[in-house]
C-alpha cells in the first residue's frame, strides 16, 4: 500500500514515517515550507532521508514551497511574527504559535497527492500525519473532530476517494508513546535510534547555528518525553542536558501544581501533593461496596479494583493487590519516627498512602492501606 504524509522534520513525523515503513509501506513524504522561523526543520527532514537512503530505504521526498500562500497569516510561528513565548506546551500563550488552517492547508494537497498516487498505481492509499494527543488543547486542526469533518469533506469532494483512507496513529497517544513506538520501529528497519533523532528538531526557536532553545514549550514537551523513555535527546540544545532537563521539569512542575490546585478539593491537595492523611473512617470508599474501578485522582492512572478491596477495619479503603496497569512506587518512609512503606502513583507522583504486612496471606499478604481522597472510583455498568 502507498502511504503520502507530512515530513516536518519533528519527532512526531519522523517516528511515523518508521512506522509506515517498518510496515513496509511505500512512502512519499512531502515536507512544507510555509515561512515558519524554524526552517532548520526541512534540513533535518532532507538528513534523515538521505539517512535511510543510506539504509537501502527509499523515501520519495518533496519540499513544497508555500511562502507567497501564507505570506498574509498571522501567526509568532511565521518569520513575520513575533517573538516565540517561553513555558509550558499547554500554557494558553502557545496559542500564539498557531498558524491559522495549517493543517487544512496541508491535508488538502497530502489528499490531493494520495488521490494521484492511488490512480497511477491502481491502488488504495493512506494519508498519514503525526497529530497527536498533546497538540488537542492548543491546536484546533490537531483534534479528532476536525480530521473527521475533513476527511468526510474530501471523499465527498473528488472521485476516488472510496480508496483513500486518513491515518492517525498518534491521535490518542502522548510523546512518550511516539518515541516508544519509534524505538520499535528502528529494532525492525535495523536503524540507530540516536542517529535517527539526530536529525530531527521540534524547537520553534532555534538559534543560528540550529541548536534548540530549551525553554519553550515545544522544546519542553520533547525533553521531557526524551526524559521519560530513559533516554538523553540526541539533538544539541543550547545549553548542557542536565540544564535544559531541570528547567523542563521545573515547568512542567509548576503548571501541573496550578492545575492540581484548580481541579482538586483541598483535602485531595493536601494528601496527593503534601503527602496529608485524612482522618480514618472520614474518607469517601472507606466502606465502598460497589463494584467498580479506583483510579488516580490526579492523572486518572488505573490502580485497584473492587475485587482487590477487603475490609481490614482499619478505617481506610484497604486493597490486597494493585491493578497490574498501575506499577505503583515504594518508598522508604520514616516521617512521625516510624518506618513504613509509603505509596505513590508511578505516572503522576501523587501520594496514595502506605503498604503494610498484614493482608489476607492467600493474595500475598499484604495490605494497600490508600487514602479516599486520592481515588476516583467508576462503578461498573451492568454489562461490566
Amino acid at each position: 500500500m502507498f502511504a503520502v504524509m507530512a515530513l516536518s522534520g519533528g519527532m512526531d513525523s519522523t517516528s511515523l514515517l518508521l512506522n509506515l515503513l517498518a510496515r513496509n509501506m511505500k512512502v512519499t513524504c512531502l515536507s512544507f515550507d510555509y515561512g515558519q522561523k524554524h526552517k532548520i526543520e526541512l534540513e533535518r527532514a532532507t538528513s534523515l532521508i538521505e539517512y535511510l537512503r543510506s539504509h537501502s530505504i527509499e523515501v520519495q521526498h518533496h519540499i513544497i514551497d508555500l511562502r507567497s500562500a501564507t505570506a498574509l497569516f498571522s501567526s509568532d510561528l511565521l518569520s513575520s511574527g513575533d517573538e516565540i513565548p517561553k513555558g509550558h506546551y499547554e500554557e494558553e500563550t502557545m496559542k500564539a504559535t498557531v498558524v491559522p488552517n495549517r493543517n487544512a492547508v496541508f491535508a488538502s494537497l497530502l489528499y490531493g497527492t494520495a488521490l494521484s498516487r492511488s490512480k497511477n498505481n491502481n491502488s488504495d492509499a493512506v494519508v498519514a500525519l503525526g497529530v497527536h494527543s498533546g497538540d488537542h488543547a492548543i491546536y484546533p486542526d490537531c483534534r479528532p473532530e476536525f480530521y473527521r469533518a475533513i476527511e468526510h469533506a474530501f471523499a465527498i469532494g473528488n472521485w476516488g476517494s472510496e480508496r483513500i483512507s486518513f491515518e492517525l496513529p498518534y491521535l490518542d497517544d502522548d510523546k512518550i508513546g511516539i518515541l516508544k513506538d519509534a524505538m520499535n520501529s528502528v529494532k525492525v528497519l535495523n536503524l540507530d535510534f540516536d542517529e535517527v533523532f539526530r536529525r530531527t528538531i521540534t524547537s520553534y526557536d532555534p538559534d543560528e547555528l540550529g541548536r534548540s532553545h530549551g525553554e519553550t514549550g515545544s522544546d519542553v514537551e520533547r525533553i521531557l518525553a526524551f526524559h521519560a523513555i530513559g533516554r538523553m535527546d540526541p539533538i544539541e540544545y543550547i545549553k548542557p542536558w542536565n540544564e535544559v532537563l531541570e528547567n523542563a521539569l521545573a515547568i512542567e512542575h509548576k503548571h501541573k501544581d496550578a492545575d492540581y490546585r484548580e481541579r482538586l478539593t483541598p483535602l485531595q491537595y493536601h494528601v496527593t501533593r503534601e503527602q496529608g492523611t485524612e482522618h480514618a473512617f472520614t474518607g469517601q470508599y472507606w466502606d465502598e461496596k460497589r463494584g467498580g474501578d479506583y483510579f488516580c485522582i490526579c492523572c486518572k492512572t488505573l490502580l485497584f479494583s473492587s475485587t482487590m478491596k477487603f475490609d481490614s477495619g482499619c478505617g481506610w479503603p484497604s486493597f490486597h493487590s494493585e491493578h497490574n496497569e498501575a506499577n505503583i512506587k515504594r518508598l522508604e518512609d520514616r516521617t512521625h519516627g516510624m518506618l513504613r512503606v509509603e505509596v505513590r502513583c508511578n505516572q503522576c507522583d501523587a501520594h496514595l498512602g502506605h503498604v503494610f504486612n498484614d493482608g489476607p496471606k492467600q493474595y500475598g499478604g499484604e495490605r494497600y492501606c490508600i487514602n479516599s481522597a486520592s481515588l476516583d472510583f467508576e462503578e461498573w455498568s451492568d454489562e461490566s
